[in-house]
């Protein structure tokens, strides 16, 4: 068998398959090309994703064969975005699925690149293989889509598999395998963190111009609103980057003593929120908004508005954002300020600060929310904190902390006292929860004389902003919350609001009172 010549070979004329190769004999009757001088680039500066995106939103499109073009806005800074997890969400409506289809697609001519995008069921998945049926095939001829694997194949190779994620025991599903990228779409259906923590541990990537990422969507509301909403949405504002945090403790997630990097941040975050108008191509119909306009109050305002602090179920829908939080301050010194704690060991402490305006307005201008802190340390904690403060009238701290429970020694309470940290018992008297519960609707409500709420809390008190919208009311008792919630930092407000604040009383005088001269009648009661 004749071997085959090797090396590319053109076809030249019109004659039959194969080659024509010129006699080595012959003198060639071509003219010499004439050498052009070479002039030597200067090479293109570098782009960002966001540099690149933010070029496509000024491009005139209007002749081209465009299979997708970001929308201008929340959409385009998605897919720019070079944080390492990154939540894109809010209303219903934003382009949120479309985004999420379009974002792998980058790296689909990447040979080394593996792709998972996740629903928690099946049946949730299939909108989104028709999507990318209809894109895909579009934006990369010879892409191939298979229904047994789930799984669309690039020509260079690149796998973006397809699948659900049901229960926590499906993440041994992916055991053992590596992802460069991971998503998620609505988020907040899956319960716990656990999923996700999982399968982030599943990136890596060996290429280095081949970046690993977590991303996901979801609109606020279902059962995982609590826990995505401590992650992405709580530590910073929207659209900020922010070092990764533990949603547990609120701390910056650092390396290990004894890595290389010791005690630098892992890596960062960002939420991109969106809304209906977000995305012309379904807002200016108006149908889907019109049905959106029709829904509960709570449903409307998760979906239309994106509004993360309200929840089903919710004790405290009255809470808003914009009314209820303001700017930190400085406090004025003649302002009554008192505080008021519930303490935990196992779980958390929770400290928080008030001052009581002239009109009575109660301002809560300080938290401190930590655990696996002994009561003698808090007391230190809680004395370095306000030791600008000069004036702290009182202090409440939770009457079980009095109890001795058969033992002979000191209380918590008094173990705080000791050390110069004055408490007095909160009323634990029978109906004190509800009756607390009902004086935080009070206080929240906008007061028709000031027209303003007759609590407000400053914006550097996170964790106590974060906690009281979506506190669940308890199902057997409509009249309480549920006491298996978060409730540490709420318990602290109700014991503050039922103390009887007043902006001034009759035996307080703040431009000759002072703090080192103040003596409890009783040492173990503290008042």
């Amino acid at each position: 068998m004749k071997e085959e010549p090797k090396g590319d070979l053109k076809h030249l004329g019109n004659g039959p398959e194969g080659s024509k190769r010129q006699s080595p004999l012959r003198k060639s009757t071509r003219k010499p090309k004439a050498v052009k001088k070479q002039v030597q680039k200067k090479p293109k500066p570098k782009l960002n994703l966001q540099d690149k995106f933010e070029d496509i939103e000024s491009l005139d499109l209007s002749e081209k064969n465009v299979i997708f073009k970001p929308n201008v806005g929340p959409q385009t800074r998605f897919l720019a975005a070079g944080e390492r997890e990154v939540l894109y969400g809010g209303a219903a409506g934003g382009g949120k699925s479309y985004a999420m289809l379009a974002d792998p697609l980058r790296y689909m001519a990447h040979p080394q690149f593996s792709g998972l995008l996740l629903r928690h069921t099946t049946e949730e998945l299939r909108e989104l293989i028709w999507k990318s049926q209809e894109m895909y095939p579009k934006i990369y001829p010879g892409i191939k889509w298979s229904e047994r694997k789930m799984q669309w194949v690039a020509p260079s190779g690149a796998r973006l598999w397809f699948s659900y994620l049901d229960r926590d025991q499906d993440v041994l599903r992916y055991q053992g395998l590596a992802f460069s990228w991971v998503g998620f779409d609505e988020l907040t259906q899956w319960p716990t963190p656990f999923p996700w923590d999982y399968m982030r541990s599943r990136l890596r990537s060996t290429a280095p111009d081949l970046p690993v990422y977590a991303r996901a969507t979801t609109n606020p509301g279902g059962p995982g609103h609590s826990w995505v909403k401590k992650m992405f949405i709580d530590p910073a504002k929207p659209n900020e980057s922010f070092w990764a945090t533990d949603i547990e403790t609120g701390k910056t997630l650092t390396y290990p003593k004894g890595h290389s990097k010791e005690d630098e941040p892992l890596f960062k975050r960002k939420f991109i929120p969106a809304i209906l108008s977000d995305n012309p191509y379904l807002a200016e119909q108006g149908d889907y908004e019109t049905m959106l306009l029709s829904l509960p109050d709570n449903q409307r305002k998760q979906l239309l508005d994106g509004n993360w602090d309200v929840s089903e179920g919710a004790a405290f829908t009255e809470f808003n954002r914009e009314i209820h939080v303001i700017e930190e301050e400085a406090i004025p010194g003649s302002w009554t300020k008192f505080r008021s704690c519930d303490y935990g060991y196992g779980s958390f402490s929770a400290v928080l600060w008030f001052a009581v305006a002239p009109d009575e307005q109660l301002v809560v201008y300080r938290e401190l929310y930590v655990s696996k802190v002994l009561a003698k340390d808090l007391a230190y904690m809680v004395l370095e904190a306000e030791q600008d403060d000069h004036n702290i009238r009182y202090g409440v701290l939770d009457s079980s902390c009095w109890h001795k429970r058969g033992d002979t020694g000191p209380s918590l309470a008094e173990t705080m006292i000791t050390e110069g940290c004055r408490w007095r018992p909160s009323d634990r008297s029978g109906g004190s929860r509800v009756a607390g519960k009902n004086e935080i609707h009070r206080r929240l409500q906008v007061d028709e004389f000031t027209e303003e709420p007759r609590l407000v809390i400053t914006s550097n008190c996170r964790n106590l902003i974060a906690q009281l919208p979506v506190l669940p009311l308890d199902k057997n008792n409509p009249e309480d919350i549920n006491t298996k919630a978060e409730d540490h930092l709420y318990d602290a407000l109700r014991y503050g609001v039922m103390s009887r604040p007043r902006s001034s009383l009759w035996d307080y005088d703040p431009a000759t009172a002072k703090t080192s001269s103040f003596t409890p009648s009783d040492p173990v009661m503290g008042y």
